[in-house]
């Protein structure tokens, strides 16, 4: 018979037990409630690549943020969904775990992300795919700043010279150190006394460095040196044309993004006015910059510029940041009003941006890859019907731009 004491003893302890088995981690545990359907995690995947998450984060490895793998053994998919949609906000509640988060990685905060619930899960889907089946090293692919990709295991080419020169230094360190083993073993040899005069003539024998520097072998090794790294630099510099990424000029007026469409939350639509209905999203006027700065700042010295632009009757200068060439076209409202493509896809967390910068490289090839993984937005479009049977009838894989014309060259280049 247990006593009522005994009873209570052991239910302190179960209950501690239980405290302690469902809590941290495993309290999270929702590994199977993640999706396998193999369509939501190739969705997922493509989710993983257009919204730049593996910018910051790898599955297996942590990059600039943490590795992702068991994320949904960490979390619930409730605390997930709002810290992708707005870190920020997470972080200022005074969540523990993000709060440590946060300053585990350095203060670094992670860009806000308008995804929908489903797609955050269809990321998950992917996460927990690559974490239980894992590429080969050789075969994983990162996406290049040009849209090609590269191997995981390949160079950039912007480190390419450093180690050019690096191992330059390294030969010549190892020909100093040969050098030194050379004259410590000629001083043991010689003090040796059971040598033969042939064998001191040999151990004796003077390097004519002269004779080296000027021997053909020698005057071809560092020209062919030279040339390759000359016929590199070239090449580099040819890639870069056109290219420019990272961007950001001082404008007329210092306009903050960061402050209209971050803090006070206003939609890029109000002031490019044209972006669900024309090619070019337009540039305010000052009429629109007036809606607000009638009332509002009046006395600022940038706002000032405004009244004085208003005034002359001339528009602002501001200094085109984005800029294409004018043999390709792009047009604004075919992307973003019927393709459903977010403003940041293209110019990055402009909400963020104090001074806005050019945040992709815009480069053919970054256009071609975003054409052959963005799936084609057919909801509620009677145009596309015919078309998505038909392409249903001959594979499996979901319609991409690039199964609607969207590689052709007179698409683009006409």
């Amino acid at each position: 018979m247990i006593s009522k004491r005994a009873l209570v003893r052991l239910m302190a302890v179960c209950t501690i037990v239980c405290c302690f088995a469902f809590s941290g981690p495993t309290a999270f545990a929702q590994r199977d409630a993640v999706p396998t359907d193999q369509a939501i995690i190739d969705q997922g995947k493509e989710l993983f690549s257009s919204w730049a998450c593996n910018t910051c984060h790898a599955v297996e490895r942590k990059l600039v943020g943490p590795a992702l793998a068991g994320i949904y053994d960490r979390r619930d998919m409730s605390w997930i969904y709002a810290f992708v949609k707005n870190s920020q906000k997470v972080i200022a509640s005074g969540d523990d775990y993000a709060v440590k988060l946060y300053a585990d990685n350095n203060n670094t905060l992670m860009p806000n992300h308008a995804l929908k619930d489903g797609e955050i899960d269809a990321i998950m889907a992917y996460v927990l795919d690559r974490e239980l089946n894992p590429p080969a090293a050789a075969a994983t692919a990162v996406t290049g700043a040009d849209g090609g990709t590269t191997g995981e295991a390949g160079i950039p080419a912007k480190y390419m010279t450093v180690i050019i020169v690096s191992l330059i230094v390294v030969l010549v360190l190892i020909l100093v150190v040969l050098g030194l083993i050379i004259g410590v073993l000629t001083k043991y040899l010689n003090e040796k006394k059971e040598l033969s005069e042939d064998d001191k003539e040999i151990v004796n024998q003077k390097v004519d460095l002269g004779a080296f520097f000027r021997s053909p072998g020698f005057i071809g090794l560092v020209t062919f040196i030279v040339v390759a790294l000359g016929a590199k630099n070239v090449i580099d510099g040819l890639y870069t044309i056109g290219v420019q990424q990272g961007y950001a000029p001082k404008q007329p007026i210092a306009f903050s993004h960061k402050i209209h469409a971050g803090q006070f939350e206003i939609d890029c639509q109000y002031c490019h006015t044209g972006v669900e209905i024309a090619k070019s999203a337009n540039i305010p006027s000052v009429n629109i910059c007036m809606n607000c700065h009638s009332e509002v700042l009046k006395d600022s010295p940038q706002i000032q510029l405004l009244y004085a632009a208003q005034e002359s009757g001339k528009p602002i200068e501001w200094v085109r940041v984005h800029n294409l060439p004018d043999l390709a076209y792009f047009n604004h409202s075919q992307h973003y009003k019927v393709g459903g493509i977010e403003c940041q896809t293209c110019h990055g967390q402009i909400q963020e941006m104090e001074v806005v910068e050019q945040f992709a490289p815009l480069t053919m090839g970054w256009c071609i890859d975003c054409h052959r993984t963005t799936e084609l937005n057919t909801k509620d479009n009677g145009y596309y019907d015919r078309l998505v049977e038909l392409h249903n009838a001959s594979s499996s894989k979901k319609m991409k731009v690039e199964d609607n014309g969207g590689l052709e060259c007179a698409k683009c280049h006409y």
